[in-house]
């Protein structure tokens, strides 16, 4: 039996049998009272024993972090802020944690339990996100099966740079002495992916619709509190579709996130919303039901230079124009105070965006679209692909990309391509929105940022 199915329907005087980890051990001379968690739940089970316990002085000094084999028998406390306690027949310490357990009963800092990662997760705040991790990374796949998506596994190592900003990691094979050696493995560059979506396009153009889901890699100097060396990205990409498709199945995606993960991990989200951030299901609940708003990107630019010229705003940078690259101040001031809801920003100029974005009529913007949420601006970032051969070459030439690195991939458009369109969805920046943490390092479990490598 486990800690969760106590939970289910406890009866008065019920014999129970269960292992798990001790949280807390506060001994009397007569009476005792043990806190014991097996992870199977966010509520913990109370245990009081008493001096007719047969080993009741070796059970009063078990410590923190030990695991325990508890007998007893269930006894109903409704007057209590915990449903019932287990009245102890038997205690037997299975494994002794030493004394120098780093976790204490104390709180203790985040920034101190990501020096100690393999452990963290044993804590309610971090069993809280990891489950919640679980729970959101489920209801994507089922949200494509259920739209008859395709999962593709694209490839990990890779020999092109799909976003073309040059921040990959280098693929090397060494020696047994640890030298790298002079011959290359693949007998040409080879690097960690940085996204899927090239190849999930030449899928698309075979099952229309397909997903993936699984790790990228960027190797920029960043030590911000949003990027990672290594993160997991959801890249749909459907043949034929428009952007305002796109637009609809980015909505539609994450409301079913929203939904489910409000359905499944009450618990957990109510322990965030009491500890970690006020309003957390209030938030989610909303961002489940409400419609989300749809601006240009001029739109978007008028609105924010109408914003400081009226001094409405004073922005780390005030110089808005055609041509802004929007930073987190400007998406979130948008959402935030302009629109309070989520917004679709689309057409941004082509010269901030990558090469494989649709080019508009205009020829000075592409079909792109970035969802901005409150609270942490940009979460969503997708466009309608260029479908054009001679286009597409163009843009390549016209952003230093050398077309015979990704001659399959423009190829496609010479096989009978009419139309593609997707999106990317950092995994880790959503968990960080739905469990109100700050830090991504926080919502990975062995995370790899910059000069950092631990486990």
């Amino acid at each position: 039996m486990d800690i969760r199915e106590l939970y289910i329907k406890p009866q008065e005087g019920d014999k129970v049998t269960f292992l798990g980890r001790v949280r807390s051990n506060r001994a009397g001379k007569k009476v005792s009272f043990l806190v014991v968690n097996d992870g199977t739940t966010m509520n913990d089970a109370q245990i009081v024993y008493k001096d007719d316990l047969k080993n009741y002085e070796e059970a009063s000094k078990i410590r923190v972090g030990s695991i325990v084999e508890i007998q007893g028998t269930i006894h109903l406390t409704p007057d209590r802020p915990q449903p019932f306690e287990i009245q102890a027949t038997s205690i037997e310490c299975l494994d002794e944690a030493i004394e120098a357990y780093p976790l204490q009963k104390k709180e203790h800092s985040l920034e101190y339990l990501r020096e100690i990662a393999q452990l963290r997760a044993r804590t309610k705040t971090f069993n809280a996100v990891f489950k919640i991790r679980s729970i959101a990374a489920f209801a994507i796949h089922k949200f494509f099966q259920s739209q008859n998506f395709v999962y593709v596994n694209t490839p990990i190592i890779t020999s092109n740079d799909a976003e073309g900003a040059g921040e990959e990691f280098g693929v090397i094979t060494y020696d047994s002495k640890n030298n790298p050696l002079t011959t290359d493995f693949f007998n040409k560059k080879a690097s960690l992916t940085v996204s899927g979506q090239l190849n999930a396009e030449a899928f698309a153009q075979a099952f229309k619709k397909v997903y993936t889901f699984g790790p990228t890699f960027r190797a920029e100097q960043s030590f911000t509190s949003r990027h990672a060396s290594e993160f997991w990205m959801i890249e749909p990409e459907v043949a034929f579709n428009t952007l305002e498709d796109n637009i609809e199945l980015i909505e539609a995606m994450l409301k079913y996130i929203f939904k489910d993960v409000l359905e499944n991990a009450k618990e957990e989200l109510e322990f965030l919303d009491e500890n970690v951030e006020k309003g957390l299901v209030q938030k989610l609940e909303k961002l489940s039901t409400e419609k989300y708003v749809v601006n240009t990107y001029e739109q978007v630019i008028e609105m924010l230079k109408k914003a400081v010229d009226n001094k409405e705003v004073n922005f780390e940078n005030n110089d808005i124009h055609f041509g802004l690259d929007l930073g987190t101040e400007h998406e979130r001031y948008l959402c935030e105070v302009i629109n309070k809801a989520p917004t679709f920003v689309t057409n941004y100029p082509k010269d901030i965006k990558a090469f494989y974005m649709k080019l508009n009529p205009d020829e000075k913007t592409v079909a792109a679209v970035d969802l901005l949420v409150p609270g942490i601006g940009e979460l969503v970032g997708g466009s309608e692909r260029e479908g054009s051969f001679d286009k597409l070459m163009k843009r390549c030439e016209q952003m230093g990309i050398d077309p015979t690195e990704l001659d399959w991939y423009i190829q496609l458009r010479q096989y009978g391509y009419y139309k593609s369109a997707g999106f990317g969805l950092g995994f880790e920046r959503l968990i960080m929105y739905i469990t109100g943490m700050t830090n991504i390092r926080d919502v990975i479990p062995y995370p790899r940022t910059p000069k950092n490598l631990l486990f």
